[in-house]
């Protein structure tokens, strides 16, 4: 394989793997841009959605060695498994937000961030209690379809990653800047005690931002569990410290930002494993992520803005 072919492949699995990471750094960056929390359980949301899309797909009857549909096309299939992944995620997100932190809302100091740690602990051992600590094989319906590009070869199943990810983030991106709600999401990211005296309902749109962000964290999870054909309790962590490299270098609080930040560290991730080693790709990246803090804390998109007081 020329150098060439290794970049092509190597370009067609950071995009795939940036994709995923997009997703999750959504999540970072929606909360983060409402109300400067950074929330450390998304991390595991992540993990729980891999877990409950596995779960949908078991029910149609697929097991990790399953790579053929029988009964609904494929299409539904998905569909299905999006959607209620989507859902229930977004339902833990809401309840994360409804049960641990609104009732911290006005405490000041770091008790709402180190209470998402805890809440992130709980959902990682409730997955390990429940499910045990082996890796599980994850259903794979996609039919083995592969493109020859060159001396690169692209998957059937990447090219649904591919979609997949490019409809949620410009579905997200669209909702956030011309529904009604994003614009209330908005007002409240810039001054949130004006934005209820304007009459917006600030509860409601943090609910929203924790809805919507654990939505993507669950459908990044059912993309990791495809990818990778694998899940397990202990993904999270990883993952989601990537993303939030991701958002934290995208510009935390800025949704194309996270996009792009995402895409970076997932091309960077490839391109390392590639072309240096392995095991020096998290070296790489979290150096990028001090390296950012240090020198440019509002990262590539974002700004600098006044704390809310």
């Amino acid at each position: 394989m020329t150098l060439f072919d290794l970049l092509l492949q190597q370009t067609i699995n950071g995009l795939s793997l940036g994709a995923m990471y997009a997703l999750l750094a959504l999540g970072f960056t929606l909360v983060y841009g409402i109300l400067e929390l950074i929330n450390f359980s998304h991390f595991n949301v992540f993990m729980v959605g891999s877990f409950i899309a596995m779960g949908v797909l078991q029910l149609f009857g697929l097991t990790g060695q399953d790579v053929i549909l029988t009964g609904l096309p494929l299409v539904g299939v998905l569909l299905v498994t999006f959607a209620v992944t989507m859902v229930s995620s977004g339902a833990i997100g809401v309840a994360i937000e409804r049960l641990s932190l609104r009732p911290l809302r006005n405490v000041k100091g770091p008790a709402a961030m180190i209470t998402t740690i805890g809440v992130s602990y709980i959902l990682f051992n409730i997955i390990l209690l429940v499910c045990g600590a082996e890796a599980k094989n994850y259903p794979n319906p996609m039919p083995t379809v592969r493109y020859h590009i060159a001396g690169a070869v692209l998957d059937l199943r990447v090219v649904l990653i591919w979609i997949v990810a490019l409809v949620l983030m410009g579905g997200l991106y669209l909702f956030v800047q011309k529904s009604r709600i994003g614009k209330a999401m908005r007002a409240t990211a810039q001054d949130a005690e004006a934005a209820r005296m304007m009459g917006v309902d600030v509860d409601r749109v943090v609910m929203m931002a924790f809805f919507l962000g654990s939505a993507l964290a669950g459908a990044g999870g059912l993309i990791f569990g495809l990818y990778y054909n694998f899940t397990s309790f202990i993904i999270g962590f990883t993952a989601g410290l990537r993303a939030f490299t991701a958002a934290v270098l995208g510009g935390i609080g800025n949704v194309p930002g996270a996009m792009v930040g995402g895409v970076i560290i997932g091309m960077i991730e490839a391109m390392g494993g590639q072309f240096i080693a392995t095991a020096w790709t998290d070296v790489i990246i979290f150096s990028i992520l001090v390296l950012v803090l240090v020198f440019k804390p509002a990262g590539l998109f974002g700004r600098m803005a006044p704390t809310k007081s």
